[in-house]
């Protein structure tokens, strides 16, 4: 006979989790033979989530396109995300490896389950982490270069943008490019990210202006090359592998 806790559940003083368990109780009732597993990601997973902290959860299902769709709604004052993906979709994204890798990581190694019997959340993280055991650094560096050409082209836009004194519009273009500057730093350094506010922190990137910035993509643009992956080419580079 299992033993009952007389413990009450500290989950249950945080708001965020009431809203995540009644959300994860009301998908596991509507659609029971559709839902594999629940789960949450983001601040709410790492136990650091505050009062303006959304809800991130994660519906894993049998089969694409099965359960509830995906939708975001703010309940009972809480904002909730809700995802929902097929399992054998889920396992190869959790086996790609792409520029948004310090961004994505995350949820694959630290999604908290809910609802989780066959414990397949364990499943997705090992995956995950397999495939970065099995990854060569070559693969690496390869995405850190196509980040890098995405911050450079956000980052000369927001050059001209100021020049024309567009200067919200600049204000944007520059975010995009120290994201992308960020992304560059965790693919070259395996690093991966909570989200994008945490990458350009932790980067130390937050701040930086046009200038600075710009000197920060010639380092890397620098660095790339030393690693063999140089951003300038020709034009037949464009279709080696």
């Amino acid at each position: 006979m299992t033993a009952v806790s007389d413990e009450p559940n500290p989950y249950l003083a945080n708001p965020r989790w009431v809203v995540a368990e009644l959300v994860a109780d009301a998908a596991r009732r509507r659609y029971p033979a559709d839902i594999l597993a629940i789960g949450v990601h983001g601040s709410l997973a790492h136990g650091d989530d505050h009062d303006t902290s959304d809800v991130d959860l994660v519906v894993v299902t049998y089969r694409p396109g099965a359960g509830p769709r995906p939708v975001a709604r703010r309940v009972d004052g809480v904002l909730v995300d809700l995802g929902v993906m097929g399992a054998e979709e889920y396992l190869r994204h959790a086996r790609t490896l792409s520029t948004s890798w310090p961004l994505a990581a995350d949820r694959y190694v630290t999604t908290k389950p809910i609802y989780d019997p066959e414990a397949w959340l364990e499943k997705l993280r090992d995956v995950h982490l397999g495939r970065l055991a099995e990854a060569r650094n070559a693969e690496f560096t390869a995405l850190a270069r196509e980040a890098w050409c995405r911050g450079a082209s956000a980052h000369a836009r927001a050059t001209r943008l100021a020049a024309w004194y567009e200067t919200d519009v600049a204000l944007v273009m520059l975010a995009e490019a120290r994201l992308a500057a960020a992304t560059v730093i965790g693919l070259l350094t395996r690093t991966y990210f909570r989200n994008g506010a945490d990458a350009v922190r932790r980067t130390g990137v937050a701040d930086a202006d046009l200038a600075a910035l710009g000197t920060i993509l010639n380092d890397q643009a620098k660095d790339l090359a030393d690693r063999g992956r140089p951003v300038d080419g020709t034009v037949s580079d464009l279709f080696d592998r």
